[in-house]
Formats: C-alpha cells, structure tokens, sequence
C-alpha cells in the first residue's frame, strides 16, 4: 500500500492523481479534513481508504504495520510560512516527521518527504541542496526552521541517504484552491484578472531589481508530482533534493503569462510592499539542480508560459477545477 498523508491537500492530492495515473489505486490517504474545502480534491480520485491523521499516528508508534507499506510520500504539514505558533510546528512538522519517517525504515518502505526552499532563508548563502552546506542555513520563518530541522535530524542520524526530502520552491496548479491566502500568485492572478482586467504586483526597494523584476523558481505541480514518482521507482535514490525549474523568473512574466492564457491584454500596476514584511522579503530564488540531475532525473520542466496556460485554460477557467483520475 502507499501512504499519502496530506492527501487532500495540494501536493498531496496531485499525488494521488498521479498514483492513479500509474495504475495504482491501493493508496491510504491521511489527514485532517476538518471544515476545510480540501476534501473536493478528493473527489474523483481511486483510493482505498481515509484515516483522519490522529488515528495515524496511533498506529506509527506500534510495532507492527498492518498497512503492508510500500511507501509513504508525507506531504502533511502545516505549510503557512506566516503560523506563528512555534510549539505546534514543532510538534506538527518536525516530530510527527520524525515518527513517519522512523516508521517506513523500521518496515523498510520508502519514505518521501516535503521540506521546503524556506530553509533557504535570504537566499545570501545561495540554493545549493549539497548536504555539506545543511547546517549553515537560516530560515527567516518558523515554518522554515521546523523543515531544516527535520532534515538536520536526518543527517545527523546518518538516514539522509536513505530517504528523499524535497526541498519545494514557488509550486503552482491544481488543487490549491483551499489554501486562502498562501494560494500561488497565477490562482490569485486569474481572479484579479477576471474581476479588473488588471494585475497588481510588488514595487522593488532595491535598485538592482525593477519593479515587478523581483524573481522566483516557479515549478507546476504535474513536475512535482512525476519526480515523486521517479523517486518511487528509484528507491536506492536518497538525501535532500531541490524541486524546481533551475530558472528564475521575475513577477512581470508570470504576469504576462497569465494574461497570454486568459487571451487579455496586460495591464500591470505597482503598489506598496507592507512595511511588515519588506526586510523578509526574498528578491530572488532559484532551485540548483544538478544534484537531482547527477541522481539520473532528466525529464524538463515545464516553463511558466507552458505551466500557466495548462493550469488557467484547462482548470481554472473550467467547471472542472480539480485534478481527477
């Protein structure tokens, strides 16, 4: 059986749609379905049962594993990069992780994880995922911090090699719709787009970067979902992987690329970068891939052109919003 905690969520959800795309359907989805609209995800999709994640985690901390597993691909977290208490990422992020984790090597499954490219911090010591450079990271947020610590813990147990964490940059696609405010900027785009006929972005405080020059690595959420599966079927594969394009892009082509897919011509204003969170702000990321590319990974990326007009022309200007099987 494959185990996908945060299955409802975004990444989660898409990787149980490609499960089924792989033919595989015997799939344990966990997590905590609450009052959120995440169950939508869902809907459509084959698996063969639904374990809310309190009633997992009872069953991580036995002996036995009565769910025959093959892998788990542990995508639930809390992943807002603004949740401010401390004690509950610990708890949330870090040691159920830690629990998962110990659970698919004392059973000799594989075990994918998320980390995130907010360990990075600044971005001043740049985006390497050399497990050498691990330990000097500084993430701004406790978000990020609660993923570094994970993959610290992980190396210094010496498993890193045994496992595969995934370092995610900027991800947009399908199944994001219940994220509110952590949505990507294209699913905000879309909306603002349809409602004004305009889009509205950041202005730059630094004169090396013009406003709206501002760049991220932007990778789809179908990319990220076909290298978990190439990690699924190369288990002797492990350590700390970025996942992303390898290519900044600043916000004025994501943008253009959405007004492009809505077949609408541009029309970008500039405004006022919260004070709050102007000395946070990262002014550049890009995912390093050479590592997942000596690992033998060699299948291209989507570009955000090709990645926007997939998700705006054939989701989110469609009744049918959500990844299905």
């Amino acid at each position: 059986m494959h185990i996908v905690t945060g299955g409802a969520g975004f990444i989660g959800s898409a990787m149980v749609w490609q499960l089924n795309r792989m033919g595989v359907d015997d799939i344990l989805v966990v997590d905590n379905l609450s009052t959120s609209e995440k169950w939508k995800n869902l809907v459509g999709l084959k698996y063969s049962d639904y374990l809310h994640r309190d009633e997992f985690h009872k069953y991580l901390v036995r002996e036995h594993d009565p769910f025959r597993t093959d892998a788990i691909i542990h995508m639930g977290a809390c992943s807002s990069t603004t949740e401010l208490d401390a004690d509950f990422l610990m708890e949330n992020n870090y040691r159920y992780t830690q629990l998962v984790c110990r659970f698919c090597l004392n059973h000799g499954a594989r075990f994918v994880n998320a980390s995130s490219a907010a360990t990075y911090g600044d971005g001043r010591l740049g985006f390497s995922d050399d497990h050498a450079g691990l330990r000097a990271l500084r993430p701004l947020n406790m978000y990020g911090y609660s993923k570094q610590l994970f993959d610290l813990w992980a190396l210094e147990s010496g498993i890193l090699d045994h496992i595969a964490s995934l370092k995610f940059f900027n991800v947009y696609g399908p199944n994001e719709y219940h994220k509110g405010d952590m949505k990507s900027v294209i699913c905000k785009a879309y909306k603002q787009i349809g409602e004004t006929g305009k889009m509205k972005l950041f202005k730059s405080y630094r004169p090396d970067y013009p406003h709206g020059g501002q760049k991220r690595d932007f990778v789809y959420v179908k990319d990220c979902v076909d290298l978990m599966w190439w990690l699924l079927e190369h288990p002797d594969v492990g350590g700390v992987f970025n996942v992303g394009t390898g290519q900044a892009r600043p916000w004025v082509d994501l943008a253009n690329a959405v007004f492009a897919a809505m077949d609408k011509t541009p029309d970008i204003g500039f405004i006022e970068m919260p004070e709050a969170i102007r000395d946070k702000y990262q002014y550049f990321t890009q995912a390093d891939m050479t590592k997942l590319r000596a690992a033998g990974y060699d299948k291209p990326f989507t570009s955000l052109e090709e990645g926007a007009a997939d998700y705006v022309k054939n989701y989110l200007a469609t009744d049918d919003i959500h990844l299905t099987s």
